[in-house]
């Protein structure tokens, strides 16, 4: 494993800190009607000066760069506080899954203005009867000439009230295993028949939504991948999917290292209490373990090997030690924890924002369970658990009592 940037590198990262410095602060200095408005204003910037998308081809608006290049400027801009998660979804999983299965004319009209933030994509998987099982959806299109006709629900689709565009994964056959009978298209989240309802979350926020989708007609024309393959296209998402969030982010072990430096437990000072200290001591390890193992996917990548299952660990490890730490810094406030104000708690209620979040995002791109599964048997080589349903038609799997 290899820590230092070679020269190549270090000359790359100079040149994106010195675009960094100076485009944010007139980035900054900019007037704006809301965030997602000042959101767009970054990411065009970005776009123009090569910078978004930096591994994609330029003729798609991309920059033609490395995958290291691409690591090193997220680096670069993470120091600074800019936001791009209205475009996380779309740029990380759908729009690549529209690079990979559509035709040119598709990618000529939608690649480059998701890569500028002109449109921005959600992706409609999850549905309220299906859980963590993917394969098991219930929304069905059928065929009508040239169109196939939508009906079904969708949940936990993150942005879609704001999203222009979609990826959509709904059961084109009942009749074989619920595996082989998926077909993924993309679609207009404004056609006639979608009705999207946002979810008041636990945070105050409502970023997850409810889609509905009655009579909903997606010409054949926006199917991406063969009919009744939907599933390989949806494993190449849901890959892009874990990749793209296996990073966590939040609050880490320095954050609550100094809120403990300042704060009262049941006896006394947090930092001289024994538990306090030992949980302190596994989050540290935890947290070196997963800047080793994203240095590991890093040097893999500047030596142009495609990384391994890293990103499903470091999901896992990543969101429980994010959970962990909220809940513990907001626990210590004893009766003031539940004061969330930014104004009034540590952090500007960082620590509330993660215990209200790390749920989300242990569901988020596959459970614990999900991704502890892969683990187990694509890379450790254990048994497969057992399936009863894996040669039976979907239509004939039992529901309800």
């Amino acid at each position: 494993m290899d820590f230092k940037d070679s020269d190549d590198e270090a000359t790359y990262r100079a040149t994106a800190r010195r675009w960094l410095d100076a485009n944010i602060a007139e980035h900054e200095a900019g007037h704006y009607p809301d965030d997602m408005a000042k959101a767009k204003a970054w990411q065009a910037r970005k776009a123009k000066g090569g910078y978004a998308c930096i591994t994609w081809p330029r003729e798609w608006g991309g920059g033609g760069g490395t995958p290291i290049e691409s690591v090193i400027f997220g680096q670069e801009e993470a120091r600074h506080a800019v936001d791009g998660g209205y475009f996380t979804i779309g740029l990380g999983m759908c729009v690549p899954t529209v690079m990979a299965y559509a035709d040119d004319a598709t990618k000529t009209r939608f690649v480059g203005p998701a890569v500028r933030g002109d449109e921005i994509w959600s992706q409609l998987f999850s549905e309220p009867a299906g859980g963590s099982d993917v394969a098991a959806i219930r929304t069905r299109a059928v065929r009508d000439g040239d169109d196939w006709v939508v009906n079904g629900q969708k949940v936990w689709t993150s942005g879609a009230h704001y999203s222009d565009y979609g990826i959509v994964l709904v059961r084109t056959n009942p009749d074989v295993p619920k595996h082989q009978g998926l077909t993924m298209f993309w679609l207009d989240l404004k056609a006639p028949g979608i009705e999207i309802r946002p979810i008041h979350q636990m945070s105050g926020g409502s970023n997850f939504n409810e889609v509905w989708f009655t009579d909903v007609r997606i010409p054949d024309t926006q199917r991406l991948g063969p009919i009744d393959g939907g599933w390989k296209v949806a494993l190449f998402t849901l890959m892009n999917e874990r990749l793209a969030i296996g990073t966590g982010g939040g609050v880490g072990p320095e954050d609550i290292l100094a809120f403990a430096a300042q704060a009262n437990g049941a006896d006394g000072p947090l930092l001289k209490d024994t538990a306090f200290r030992q949980q302190l001591a596994d989050w540290w390890v935890q947290s070196e373990g997963l800047r080793n193992t994203r240095m590991r996917t890093i040097t893999a990548l500047s030596k142009g090997q495609v990384p391994g299952p890293e990103s499903s660990i470091g999901k896992i490890v990543a969101a429980n030690q994010l959970q962990a730490i909220g809940n513990t810094a907001v626990e210590a406030g004893d009766q003031y924890g539940i004061i969330s104000d930014p104004a009034l708690t540590p952090l500007k209620g960082a620590f509330h924002a993660a215990t209200m979040w790390a749920p989300g995002l242990r569901i988020a791109g596959g459970t614990d369970e999900i991704l502890k599964n892969i683990i187990a048997e694509r890379v450790l080589g254990l048994p497969g658990e057992m399936r009863v349903d894996k040669d039976q038609a979907f239509r004939d799997l039992p529901v309800g009592a």
